[in-house]
């Protein structure tokens, strides 16, 4: 066996795989958006299985509660203050140093989705909002890239696998995000390990069956699971095939477009606020750091600043966002970052 396959040898002898799905894999690209709960295991799934090169963007920093779902990371990584995708990168680096890993800290939105797509065979779902998942479903069906769904709450999840001109889309099943304030989210309902690993594994699996020329074998329904109820359905989509006009395939791509946008989003279970301006551009760190002591405790590395003044605390990140923690308001997000930063 070539030696580049042996790695992967009992993958290999699977035969809907065999070597030549695993060249595929060697030779792909997986964009993996959001590498919290989800995204974690997806992407250590595809750095194990041989995908060639992950890459990984994601907005955030660590905390300690991640640990409970998040299985890359570790206590140490909390107290470093990493970006998620910097201390993703480095474990998947140390679990498979043969593959290209590339993470990305960034939030990922219509002005820079094009260039996180370039040479991309498949993007999978790891985030936390909608707003993110219809501007994936945009960006899938525009450049006609495969995208696998997936989402979690309490102890039940949902995934769904998009073939673009294939099957039905995001916006095909629900042509609309729901509204805000009407669905539960992690804050008020919680979440479990165990739910966040079978939605992750399936993603992967999916990701895997396209990545290595499998797309026969890929799910055309909706897989529903809730693990508290011991309950899996796979609903059926053909029943709304044919689904009508796509509201993509009349190119009508809002979020890609950036007609439907937040420049706010508050962050599931996090009592956080992100802060994104219009024209985000790239900050000195060091300089902003000396700034803020005059303010309260400072702490700072190479990606971020966090600066701690009474109950709240704001996260400065290179590419000119903010994570403001100790409020879900807003305008409270904005009016801080107004004071201690500048507008």
């Amino acid at each position: 066996m070539d030696l580049r396959l042996a790695r992967y040898a009992r993958q290999v002898q699977f035969a809907p795989l065999g070597a030549q799905g695993q060249q595929r894999l060697l030779d792909s690209t997986a964009l993996v958006v959001g590498c919290g709960a989800l995204g974690t295991v997806v992407a250590e799934i595809l750095a194990r299985a041989g995908v060639g090169r992950l890459r990984i963007v994601d907005r955030d920093f660590l905390e300690l509660n991640n640990l409970q779902r998040q299985v890359l990371y570790d206590e140490d990584d909390v107290a470093r203050g990493l970006p998620k995708a910097i201390a993703a990168a480095e474990k998947l680096s140390r679990i498979n140093r043969s593959i290209e890993v590339q993470p990305v800290v960034a939030d990922l939105h219509a002005d820079n989705v094009t260039e996180y797509l370039n040479g991309v065979d498949v993007i999978v779902d790891g985030t936390d909002n909608f707003e993110t998942r219809y501007l994936l479903n945009d960006a899938s069906l525009k450049y006609e890239i495969p995208w696998v769904y997936g989402g979690c709450l309490g102890a039940g999840g949902q995934t769904l696998t998009i073939l673009p001109r294939t099957t039905p889309c995001l916006r095909c099943l629900y042509a609309e995000p729901p509204p805000a304030g009407t669905n539960e989210t992690c804050d008020t309902a919680g979440i479990v390990a165990p739910i966040i690993l079978v939605i992750g594994a399936i993603e992967a699996m999916e990701a895997i069956k396209i990545l290595s020329g499998n797309r026969e074998a890929v799910s055309r329904d909706l897989q529903v699971f809730d693990l508290w109820e011991n309950r899996a359905r796979q609903v059926s989509l053909a029943s709304i095939e044919p689904w009508g006009p796509c509201p993509c395939e009349g190119k009508d791509f809002p979020w890609l477009e950036g007609r439907r946008a937040n420049e706010t989003a508050v962050l599931c279970g996090r009592n956080a606020v992100q802060l994104r301006s219009p024209q985000s551009r790239p900050i000195d760190l060091r300089r902003l750091a000396e700034k803020l002591t005059a303010a309260g405790e400072v702490e700072q590395n190479r990606f971020l600043v966090r600066c701690r003044v009474g109950d709240k605390t704001l996260t400065l990140f290179a590419d000119g966002r903010a994570i403001i923690q100790g409020t879900q308001d807003p305008a409270e997000a904005r009016s801080l970052y107004a004071k201690y930063v500048g507008s």
